[in-house]
């Protein structure tokens, strides 16, 4: 056995634009569909949907015959429950990690020590000896030594505080990728649920110059195809277009009313 390449890793460190999709059913099912689409990257989430870790891994084996990379994002990262979190995801073969509500560069460094094996990196890793499923369950020994050039970690940023405190988070050895979280970042300027204010939108903007300028990947979601374009042009490496459940909820919502309204029409113009 070989400890696979992170190409998700390598296309951020080469910024080769990453096109990802949202997954949030929780389903290995519609996972395995979404990992049909073509999609760079597909995001399991961990925090806002209601996922465990055997739903977790039932996605990542659904997700494994395809192209797509499957990043997970933990509940949190902060503290024991966090960075045990972290340890388990990891055990389960999941190389990237998406962190959120990274407010400090002390935060981020303590995350980059949660993901590292104990080596000589300068990295002060503190990842716990198993490997489990990641290691093949022992069948790789080379793994123990090697998974630590191939995890990726991204940081999400989505306070006030974390845009204070960006260039130092952006700057952490080891943190990989930066990624701005639109709607928790709208309710910490003061416009929630309104991510598209102006006052948002130049944070957002500034943001992803600077994490660019910091030599880092930068990150987004958007499902609206203009502007996830424009943080593309703005030089945003990893941009999720889209999230199944929006998808669903949208789709579903459209095809309905169009029947509706039709049957509606049809039942106002009958004479009797």
């Amino acid at each position: 056995m070989q400890t696979p390449l992170n190409t998700f890793k390598q296309a951020l460190q080469s910024r080769q634009a990453q096109i990802g999709l949202w997954l949030g059913l929780a389903s290995a099912y519609s996972a395995e569909l979404c990992a049909g689409a073509g999609f760079d990257w597909l995001l399991i989430d961990g925090e806002h949907s209601p996922n465990d870790l055997q739903s977790i891994l039932a996605q990542l084996q659904a997700i494994a015959p395809y192209p797509s990379h499957p990043i997970a994002r933990v509940p949190m990262g902060h503290g024991h429950v966090g960075e045990a979190l972290i340890k388990q995801y990891l055990d389960l073969g999941v190389q990237t990690l998406l962190v959120p509500m990274v407010d400090t560069p002390e935060q981020a460094a303590t995350l980059v020590r949660a993901t590292r094996y104990p080596q000589d990196d300068g990295k002060g890793g503190i990842r716990g000896m198993a490997g489990a499923r990641a290691s093949g369950w022992g069948r790789n020994p080379a793994y123990v030594h090697e998974a630590n050039a191939q995890i990726c970690l991204l940081a999400q940023v989505e306070t006030q505080t974390a845009l204070t405190n960006l260039d130092a988070i952006a700057a952490t050895d080891g943190v990989d990728g930066v990624f701005i979280g639109p709607a928790d970042l709208s309710a910490s300027l003061g416009h929630i649920g309104n991510p598209g204010h102006p006052q948002v939108q130049a944070a957002i903007e500034d943001a992803i110059r600077r994490i660019v300028r910091a030599g880092k990947a930068a990150g987004i979601l958007s499902s609206d195809e203009t502007v996830a374009r424009h943080y593309l042009d703005l030089g945003a490496t990893f941009v999720a277009v889209g999230l199944d459940t929006n998808l669903l909820v949208r789709h579903t919502s459209a095809l309905a009313a169009r029947f509706k309204a039709g049957q509606t029409a049809l039942a106002g113009s009958q004479t009797y």
